[in-house]
């Protein structure tokens, strides 16, 4: 691909638009690059690698040329230094065109943002500071020199919900001289057998002792380590691109300069950063701007195969298509607020409009894409289209851990009702 190519192509009109919402210029430029590289790229190959389940590689080969990879990277470190909204509002581009593309980039981007800008808000002392900062580098580099690809395989099995969990994670690390013993599985991989690396979340094991959420550890685990397998079949409902298959860790030797965080402060993000976890919903935002922009174009007839324009005529179509708009805008402007709140300590309130927004983004963008279907009829299901695809992919947004749509809903509740640590007698 030729960047330069992209300067040549009609794009789509923004999800967010620049003047109304006040976005400044490196915002707006990168949010319009991803339109280009959707619109030319990614919607043309999306329905391949759907139905193939196949990892969407050439998409990662044009995010890499575009220096997308490093979108999160620090200037200082060769990469574009985009923060947290920046990432957010980019990525909800991309999930308009290729839902798969968009939520596995996340996985990369998010271990730039946890090791960078999300980690210096928190607490270190001043070697452990300098430590972290001279690891962080090596990640860095490996990024914008090597093009190396991350993953962010952290579930298990059992529901967690970030600082409130409970339960250790049953991957642990044993240290050994120089470094860590992993042993362990994670599922729902995404980016099994594409990765370069593996950041995983374990416990620490320690002889005769329970391991303990507060000293988790985030490793990088080289894909190409003895000991690391990637196994079972990939053949689901949605997001089938993802490629989420199982790894299991076996005996894996990393040494000290893989810890992604220093010990314990992932813990201290997940309950002082808790919109570290905010960052799947683009991808469904992204998700929820097509299905109502399919269904305009169906029944304007601007879609080859489409049915005649007459059929934008009948009134329940203009209803349908007026309610659709009213979700999306009512969802776009929570989703806006909540992510550009972003911040170490939110408000409590800052907090529940965070969980609002997840579960407002992840159900609405399946009711849309639900709503378009009625709306278009029966031919908008056939695989011609990306409607049906998008009806499947935006299934899988009420069910991602941390902050599941059932979690969102317990803690929302919970906590407008009780303040910390207050109990009913």
């Amino acid at each position: 691909m030729n960047v330069m190519d992209l300067d040549r192509i009609d794009v789509d009109a923004p999800i967010f638009d620049p003047d109304a919402f006040g976005f400044g210029y490196e915002e707006t430029a990168l949010n319009t690059l991803a339109r280009k590289l959707g619109r030319s790229r990614f919607a043309k190959r999306a329905a391949a690698y759907d139905r193939d389940a196949r990892f969407p590689t050439e998409n990662y080969r044009d995010l890499r040329e575009a220096g997308l990879l490093a979108l999160c990277v620090p200037q200082a470190h060769g990469g574009l230094g985009a923060g947290f909204r920046a990432y957010s509002t980019t990525a909800a581009e991309i999930g308009r065109y290729c839902a798969a593309t968009s939520l596995t980039w996340n996985m990369h981007t998010c271990s730039c943002l946890w090791q960078g800008a999300l980690a210096d808000d928190l607490d270190m002392d001043a070697e452990v500071r300098h430590t972290h900062r001279r690891r962080r580098a090596l990640h860095y580099r490996r990024i914008v020199e090597d093009g190396a690809l991350y993953a962010q395989p952290f579930s298990e099995g059992g529901a967690y919900d970030g600082a409130t969990g409970v339960a250790p994670f049953s991957t642990t690390a044993q240290r050994v001289d120089g470094g860590w013993r992993v042993n362990g599985r994670k599922i729902f991989a995404s980016l099994a057998g594409a990765a370069d690396y593996y950041g995983i979340l374990c416990g620490e094991a320690e002889p005769g002792e329970q391991a303990s959420r507060r000293d988790t550890l985030y490793l990088a685990v080289p894909a190409t380590a003895p000991g690391v397998e990637v196994v079972g079949d990939w053949d689901p409902l949605g997001m089938r691109a993802t490629v989420s298959r199982t790894i299991l860790f076996k005996d894996v030797l990393v040494d000290d300069d893989a810890a992604l965080m220093p010990r314990g402060v992932y813990f201290q993000a997940a309950s002082r950063w808790p919109h570290m976890f905010l960052t799947l919903t683009p991808t469904y935002l992204g998700m929820a701007q097509a299905a109502f922009d399919f269904t305009v174009r169906y029944l304007r007839g601007e879609i080859a195969g489409a049915a005649p324009d007459k059929r934008r005529r009948a009134p329940a179509k203009q209803l349908a298509v007026a309610q659709m708009f009213i979700a999306l805008q009512q969802t776009k402007a929570l989703w806006l607020q909540a992510t550009s709140e972003a911040r170490v300590d939110p408000s409590k309130e800052q907090v529940l409009r965070a969980l609002a927004a997840q579960y407002t983004v992840m159900e609405n963008a399946s009711a849309l894409a639900a709503l378009a279907i009625r709306t278009c009829g029966g031919r908008s299901t056939f695989k011609e289209f990306p409607l049906e695809r998008l009806y499947r992919d935006s299934r899988c947004g009420s069910l991602m851990l941390p902050w599941t749509a059932e979690i969102c809903l317990e803690r929302i509740g919970r906590e407008s009702l009780y303040e910390p640590d207050e109990k009913d007698d």
